[in-house]
């Protein structure tokens, strides 16, 4: 079958069309990583780039990540023991104070759909629950969220105590959310700011330097 079915469904956000499409293609001998990465990793991509180009809303980008993550869904558990090929593992939360988690949770989504492994730590996560997951596996990246100006300082914090337990030097930091700025990340020592999901994966990617 022609993994470009799959793709074009994820982009028009059909969830059935593509559970149906990924069972036929893993039916016929396909690869679960090749159709990750010829069919869900660029489906995502375009989403991205519509999304810049304004054709593309959040609800959009919201219907097509939830098509992804049906797909994706089907083809972890076909994918158990072997060897990770993620682009990088992120760590990603709402910090402490903050319950807003949708904003998060689209990005969480389009970094998965970009090849890399997320680890979730929902919203209202305190600095040393970021620190904890951390020291747990190796991390390259540490994503932090605020959606609003009076939970911002939280995210200093969490500098301060991603500092104290010696872990900048191994992890970037990367933020978001509404309120933030490009001054207020550089102000926090962050490596690199996001004003939205699509653009979040493409720092991830740079920051990784797969971009």
């Amino acid at each position: 079958m022609d993994l470009r079915d799959i793709e074009d469904a994820v982009v028009r956000g059909d969830a059935p069309g593509v559970v149906a499409l990924v069972q036929q293609a893993v039916a016929e001998g396909v690869e679960p990583k090749q159709i990750i990465a010829e069919s869900l990793v660029p489906a995502m991509a375009e989403v991205g780039v519509r999304f810049e180009r304004a054709e593309f809303f959040v609800p959009e980008m919201l219907i097509a990540s939830r098509a992804m993550q049906a797909g994706l869904g089907l083809l972890k558990p076909l994918m158990v023991g072997e060897q990770s090929t993620a682009v990088g593992r992120v760590v990603v939360g709402t910090v402490e104070g903050d319950v807003h988690d949708l904003g998060k949770n689209l990005v969480c989504t389009m970094l998965e759909g970009a090849g890399f492994e997320v680890v979730d730590l929902g919203a209202d996560v305190p600095p040393e629950k970021f620190v904890t997951a951390l020291r747990q596996a190796k991390t390259d990246i540490v994503g932090m969220s605020a959606l609003m100006t009076t939970t911002m300082p939280a995210m200093e914090r969490t500098m301060d105590a991603l500092g104290e337990a010696g872990l900048l030097d191994e992890v970037k930091v990367l933020v978001g959310g509404a309120p933030l700025t490009q001054e207020y990340c550089d102000q926090i020592g962050a490596d690199g700011y996001a004003p939205d999901a699509s653009a979040a994966v493409r720092k991830a990617r740079a920051l990784v330097g797969e971009g």
